[in-house]
């Protein structure tokens, strides 16, 4: 079994870099909370639309707060206890590809895998937001299904390997 160094591909660039970024505002998922009202349950939080609100803001509600403020987390669903640690993943995976465009370290299978542990997470979350609204469709993995798509596209080869070795 070879060191991290014996992968063959290359570090990220900018490309790859810039996709793993920008994940991190790609939403889990969307809810209709109401008449034109939506709620975006994004990697790092909640933006919801408040149309019939007086001030017809968007709000933001962060992850820490979320669970900061509210109930205590062991009375919490569980699919939404994984809500931080996707959140770490996604935010693990982006400091890797950074540091592979621009410092040319990194080890594109732990990127890799980091997002598909974020993208398994994020569908573990809208899944579970979805089946407390009524069907598990009712929330679809819209995260999930894009972090996928970019670590296939970017990091496949590389994942690839690591489970062929």
């Amino acid at each position: 079994m070879g060191d991290a160094t014996s992968d063959p591909t290359p570090p990220s660039g900018r490309l790859a870099a810039a996709a793993t970024l920008a994940l991190l505002f790609v939403p889990v998922t969307a809810l209709r909370a109401g008449a034109g009202d939506y709620t975006l349950l994004m990697p790092w939080g909640f933006l919801n639309t408040a149309p019939l609100a007086p001030d017809r803001s968007i709000h933001v509600y962060t992850v820490a707060s979320y669970f900061l403020d509210g109930p205590p987390v062991a009375a919490l669903p569980r699919s939404i206890t994984v809500w931080p640690v996707a959140l770490a993943c996604h935010l693990l995976a982006a400091g890797s590809a950074v540091a592979g465009a621009l410092f040319g370290r990194e080890d594109r299978r732990v990127t890799g895998g980091l997002l598909v542990l974020a993208a398994v997470g994020s569908a573990w979350v809208a899944v579970g937001v979805g089946a407390r609204g009524g069907s598990p469709l009712a929330a679809p993995p819209l995260g999930a299904a894009v972090t996928l798509g970019v670590a296939a596209a970017f990091y496949g080869p590389a994942l690839r390997r690591a489970v062929a070795r």
